[in-house]
């Protein structure tokens, strides 16, 4: 019987590339039965995966009890290639206000460069009709930055 075909584990580069690329991610949290998986919109310092989280839902709950996470991460194309990433980590909330207005500052930046709908704002905390401005003015997400991460599986099937 011939051994299947493996798909290749992408460089630490590779991964760095197709996370800068992208802006939604899916994260996992440990639910009470279940895990609750929710998209996220993201920015990356180069170092770090920065989240906006409203500060309602269940999400609140479970990362308050359990703040450990796999983050998901892909870059698809219709003819079927595709290149999955995930990380676990935990989420910590950021707290230092400087640090908070420069990652709310990248997410006006993402919002424009990717050229996102407002309806966007919707997804943290904000109405469609505010200013993108309004996202590093006022506090109406929490800031969650990804730490710890203590495995990340890259693959590429390019």
């Amino acid at each position: 019987m011939k051994e299947p075909e493996k798909i290749p584990r992408m460089s630490k580069a590779e991964y760095d590339d197709l996370i800068r690329s992208q802006h939604i991610s899916r994260i996992a949290f440990r639910g009470d039965v279940h895990p609750y998986v929710t998209p996220f919109m993201y920015v990356f310092d180069g170092k770090f995966l920065y989240f906006l989280s409203t500060r309602y839902g269940r999400k609140i709950a479970y990362f308050k009890s359990n703040p450990r996470v796999s983050v998901e991460i892909e870059e698809y194309a219709p003819i079927f290639l595709y290149s999955p990433l995930s990380l676990q980590g935990s989420l910590e909330e950021v707290q230092h206000p400087a640090k908070k207005k420069e990652v709310r500052n990248r997410f006006i930046n993402m919002i424009r460069q990717k050229r996102l709908s407002p309806k966007a704002l919707a997804t943290l905390g904000h109405s469609p009709g505010d200013p993108f401005q309004a996202l590093a003015e006022e506090e109406r997400s929490m800031v969650w930055k990804l730490i710890g991460v203590t495995d990340i599986v890259a693959l590429k099937n390019r």
